[in-house]
């Protein structure tokens, strides 16, 4: 049971990215986004800790400490900022890199579908922004995708997603 009911929540997660995405002009973006998920690596144990109202990753971080489903996650897919992390020559330290608008695009539809997927009817135009500010120093972003990203959140509790997706559908080519 807990197999058909991840695979729906993947696949809704991925339908509601996918529009979002559309709307943003990012058509390639939206039909490739989180294909990962669909990889035995991300899958299995998808459906192992699936509780069906938040990330199977974080059941599986609380109890092995970490999550390897995760891991696998983050290094292959760019809208995730825990992907843009690279070794500054100048620092000697391994820092985060700005996001290519692009990516803070699509990490912007993939959080407010992720709300959309998991508070279903609690949703509103706030949800993410919200989710963002409870995230809030506990996460490794530059801070110009922080800004960009934090930009676009408000933009939506304020003004909705018609005019936000114009807004992207523009800011991305610039």
């Amino acid at each position: 049971m807990r197999f058909f009911r991840h695979l729906h929540t993947v696949n809704t997660h991925r339908k509601n990215v996918r529009k979002l995405c559309f709307k943003a002009g990012l058509y390639w973006q939206g039909l490739t986004h989180d294909l990962s998920k669909y990889s035995p690596s991300e899958f299995i144990p998808g459906v192992k800790y699936y509780q069906g109202d938040r990330s199977p990753n974080e059941k599986e971080r609380e109890l092995l400490g970490y999550s390897p489903a995760w891991m696998h996650h983050k290094g292959r897919n760019k809208h995730h900022i825990e992907y843009w992390n690279d070794f500054n020559y100048v620092t000697k330290k391994i820092e985060p890199v700005p996001m290519p608008r692009k990516y803070v695009a699509e990490m912007f539809c993939d959080r407010v579908a992720a709300c959309k997927t998991y508070q279903k009817e609690k949703y509103t135009d706030r949800s993410a922004l919200d989710y963002f500010n409870r995230r809030r120093g506990h996460r490794w972003i530059a801070d110009q995708t922080e800004r960009e990203l934090g930009f676009l959140l408000n933009m939506l509790r304020e003004k909705g997603e018609k005019e936000t997706f114009e807004y992207i559908k523009k800011w991305v080519r610039e």
